[in-house]
């Protein structure tokens, strides 16, 4: 019999190798040690009954973090981007005016998307650090007169957390969909989708919630649906389609039908995820994630360090540090991983090369991370600019 011409690698006779790494950027975060236990069970089918048990206890459970009624709530076989996708994919249509707010990258992003869907895209960008007022975006729906408003509650780019109270009666007073963001914020902060009249919503697995990337929890209230209905063409992309996934997910008291084949490892990491914040309770999550972020922000302006979000404006689970002047915050970065296996990233998008990103996510959102990471980044610095002065850093800025 003719041999493969193309061998096997050599590399694959060698054992896997996984660091144990201290995840202290954007996210992903350390997962606890249930998740991981639960996405080491045996793989069930798509469709087996067990799996779809599964599947409706996270839809409970995301209904509580959401704090929401929908009917539509179920999750997306992607990442965070998966949300981003699918709320634009079934809200838009050609030509349809979308307004995005710029609090950083995902502003970008969504716009990007957005376009890449036919939609007229309009931007109103906020100040550096800061969030969006209301009277800002009353002004700029005025000029543009949207049928979908897209924010990012939290923005990992640039840490800044985008006040939402007011906005829903807001877009209602322009007949407009209020689409948010909140992969890096559910869970370190407020978050009230009903009460806030917010019409869709998307959140990240691995961030506060400690689970594995590759489902996108999201949630569609009746205004959304509707929109969807009445829709003059079909959704462009069968993976984003929200009856379909909703079917799947049994949402509509429709049977349920085959649409992808789901990965039920990370519907085990999901779920006990979920079940970990649940026990917890969503205000004693909120109020850990507060209270470190506040431990990091006097340790870090104790050692003279700026950080680059306004006061009011900040977000828990992520905080942006400015780079001191003659400082390289690669170097910086690398001797963290390098020697302490810690993660420490620099900024993206508008604040690339001018920001640290430290996140306190989940898991590592306890004092003793704070602390840990805090000694980290210092050595780190010193390690990289022996003379470097910690408390006139903030006059070298």
């Amino acid at each position: 019999m003719e041999e493969y011409r193309v061998s096997a690698p050599a590399v694959l006779r060698e054992p896997l190798v996984v660091p144990d790494k201290l995840l202290m950027g954007p996210g992903p975060s350390n997962a606890h040690a249930r998740v991981l236990e639960a996405m080491s069970r045996p793989i069930l089918g798509h469709l087996h009954p067990e799996t779809l048990k599964i599947m409706d206890d996270i839809k409970e459970g995301m209904r509580y973090l959401f704090q929401t009624r929908n009917a539509a709530t179920f999750c997306l076989s992607a990442s965070g981007h998966g949300g981003m996708e699918a709320t634009l994919c079934n809200l838009l249509e050609d030509g349809d005016v979308i307004l995005i707010g710029h609090t950083g990258h995902w502003g970008d992003r969504a716009a990007d998307m957005a376009s890449r869907y036919g939609a007229d895209v309009h931007t109103v960008k906020a100040a550096p650090g800061k969030s969006l007022t209301l009277e800002e975006l009353r002004q700029a729906m005025r000029t543009t007169q949207p049928s979908v408003l897209f924010l990012t509650q939290g923005d990992s780019s640039t840490g800044v957390l985008q006040a939402l109270e007011g906005v829903g009666p807001l877009c209602r007073e322009f007949n407009c969909l209020l689409i948010v963001d909140t992969v890096a914020s559910l869970g370190g902060t407020r978050f009230e989708m009903d009460r806030w009249e917010i019409d869709a919503v998307y959140t990240g697995s691995q961030k506060v919630l400690g689970a594995p990337p590759g489902i996108t929890p999201i949630s569609f209230n009746h205004r959304a649906v509707k929109r969807y209905m009445e829709r003059r063409t079909k959704v462009k992309v069968y993976y984003w389609d929200l009856a379909l996934i909703g079917d799947y997910w049994g949402c509509f008291g429709r049977p349920r039908i085959y649409h992808h084949t789901i990965s039920s490892t990370l519907l085990y990491g999901l779920r006990e995820a979920i079940a970990l914040a649940c026990a917890e309770s969503l205000q004693s999550l909120i109020t850990r994630h507060e209270d470190c972020a506040r431990r990091l922000y006097d340790g870090l302006q104790a050692l003279g360090f700026e950080l680059y979000a306004d006061e009011r404006d900040r977000l828990a689970t992520v905080t942006t540090i400015r780079v001191p002047k003659g400082i390289d915050w690669l170097q910086v970065a690398q001797h963290a991983m390098k020697t302490y296996l810690v993660e420490i990233s620099g900024g993206l998008g508008p604040t690339a090369g001018q920001v640290f990103r430290i996140g306190l996510m989940g898991q590592n959102a306890t004092s003793e991370r704070v602390d840990r990471v805090l000694q980290v980044f210092q050595d780190s610095i010193k390690a990289v600019k022996p003379d470097f002065s910690f408390r006139r850093a903030a006059a070298k800025m």
